[in-house]
Protein backbone atom coordinates (compact mmCIF):
# COMPACT_ATOMS: atom_id res chain seq x y z
CA UNK A 1 0.00 0.00 0.00
CA UNK A 2 2.04 3.41 -1.10
CA UNK A 3 1.00 6.56 -2.26
CA UNK A 4 4.41 7.60 -3.48
CA UNK A 5 3.83 11.59 -2.82
CA UNK A 6 2.97 11.24 0.47
CA UNK A 7 3.69 8.30 2.02
CA UNK A 8 4.61 4.66 2.21
CA UNK A 9 3.58 2.47 4.49
CA UNK A 10 5.17 -1.30 5.12
CA UNK A 11 5.29 -3.81 7.56
CA UNK A 12 8.42 -5.95 9.59
CA UNK A 13 6.33 -8.46 11.78
CA UNK A 14 4.68 -6.51 14.27
CA UNK A 15 5.98 -3.02 12.94
CA UNK A 16 4.16 -0.39 11.07
CA UNK A 17 6.19 1.80 8.97
CA UNK A 18 5.52 4.85 7.91
CA UNK A 19 7.60 6.85 5.53
CA UNK A 20 6.21 9.99 4.76
CA UNK A 21 8.20 11.27 1.69
CA UNK A 22 6.76 15.01 1.57
CA UNK A 23 8.59 17.66 2.14
CA UNK A 24 5.97 19.35 3.56
CA UNK A 25 2.59 17.77 4.88
CA UNK A 26 0.15 21.28 5.65
CA UNK A 27 -3.01 20.11 3.81
CA UNK A 28 -5.82 19.25 4.74
CA UNK A 29 -6.74 16.56 2.88
CA UNK A 30 -2.90 15.94 2.65
CA UNK A 31 -2.98 14.81 6.31
CA UNK A 32 -6.55 13.15 6.04
CA UNK A 33 -5.29 10.80 3.59
CA UNK A 34 -2.29 9.69 5.59
CA UNK A 35 -4.69 9.29 8.50
CA UNK A 36 -7.20 7.20 6.72
CA UNK A 37 -4.43 5.11 5.09
CA UNK A 38 -2.45 4.35 8.37
CA UNK A 39 -5.59 3.96 10.68
CA UNK A 40 -6.85 1.51 7.61
CA UNK A 41 -3.17 -0.15 8.02
CA UNK A 42 -3.86 -0.32 12.18
CA UNK A 43 -7.16 -1.63 11.98
CA UNK A 44 -6.17 -4.30 9.06
CA UNK A 45 -2.61 -5.60 10.43
CA UNK A 46 -3.30 -4.25 14.09
CA UNK A 47 0.31 -4.24 15.09
CA UNK A 48 1.39 -3.63 18.09
CA UNK A 49 4.10 -1.00 17.08
CA UNK A 50 4.68 2.09 14.83
CA UNK A 51 7.61 3.85 13.29
CA UNK A 52 7.33 6.65 11.52
CA UNK A 53 9.95 7.95 9.41
CA UNK A 54 9.95 11.68 8.92
CA UNK A 55 13.48 11.81 7.23
CA UNK A 56 12.23 13.51 4.02
CA UNK A 57 9.70 15.96 5.75
CA UNK A 58 10.97 19.68 6.22
CA UNK A 59 7.21 20.78 7.45
CA UNK A 60 4.18 19.27 8.67
CA UNK A 61 1.18 21.20 10.41
CA UNK A 62 -0.30 20.18 14.11
CA UNK A 63 -2.60 18.16 12.69
CA UNK A 64 0.03 15.63 11.80
CA UNK A 65 0.78 15.67 15.68
CA UNK A 66 -2.67 14.60 16.35
CA UNK A 67 -2.61 11.59 14.62
CA UNK A 68 0.47 10.55 15.89
CA UNK A 69 -1.20 11.11 19.39
CA UNK A 70 -4.57 9.31 18.58
CA UNK A 71 -2.24 6.18 16.75
CA UNK A 72 -0.02 6.56 20.20
CA UNK A 73 -3.13 5.87 22.23
CA UNK A 74 -4.59 3.46 20.11
CA UNK A 75 -1.50 1.17 20.90
CA UNK A 76 -0.22 1.89 23.95
CA UNK A 77 -3.49 0.23 24.54
CA UNK A 78 -2.76 -2.71 23.28
CA UNK A 79 0.61 -2.81 25.14
CA UNK A 80 2.03 -1.04 21.50
CA UNK A 81 4.98 1.91 20.96
CA UNK A 82 5.07 4.62 18.38
CA UNK A 83 8.57 5.82 17.65
CA UNK A 84 9.86 8.67 15.35
CA UNK A 85 13.17 8.32 13.09
CA UNK A 86 14.48 10.84 10.68
CA UNK A 87 13.68 13.86 11.94
CA UNK A 88 15.32 17.08 11.58
CA UNK A 89 16.13 19.28 14.43
CA UNK A 90 13.75 22.17 13.82
CA UNK A 91 10.38 19.56 13.80
CA UNK A 92 12.46 17.59 16.59
CA UNK A 93 11.34 21.56 18.34
CA UNK A 94 8.06 21.19 17.54
CA UNK A 95 7.47 18.07 19.94
CA UNK A 96 9.81 19.28 22.63
CA UNK A 97 7.72 22.78 22.29
CA UNK A 98 4.52 20.63 22.79
CA UNK A 99 5.86 17.91 25.31
CA UNK A 100 4.95 15.15 22.76
CA UNK A 101 8.86 14.07 23.20
CA UNK A 102 7.82 12.45 26.15
CA UNK A 103 5.50 10.00 24.74
CA UNK A 104 7.77 9.08 21.26
CA UNK A 105 10.95 7.12 21.19
CA UNK A 106 13.20 9.27 18.91
CA UNK A 107 16.13 7.66 16.19
CA UNK A 108 18.30 9.05 13.64
CA UNK A 109 17.10 6.43 11.27
CA UNK A 110 14.35 3.61 10.67
CA UNK A 111 16.84 0.87 11.22
CA UNK A 112 17.87 2.02 14.87
CA UNK A 113 13.78 2.73 15.36
CA UNK A 114 12.87 -0.45 13.81
CA UNK A 115 15.93 -2.43 15.81
CA UNK A 116 14.90 -0.82 19.63
CA UNK A 117 11.35 -1.71 18.68
CA UNK A 118 11.84 -5.33 18.42
CA UNK A 119 14.01 -5.32 21.38
CA UNK A 120 10.47 -4.07 23.22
Amino acid sequence: MSDKQLMNVRFEGDILILQLEAASISAVDEVEHISRSLRQAVQEHQPRHLVVDFSAVQFFSSQMLGLLVDVWRRLRDQGGTVAVSGINPQLTRVFRITNLDKLFAFYETTDEAIAATQAV
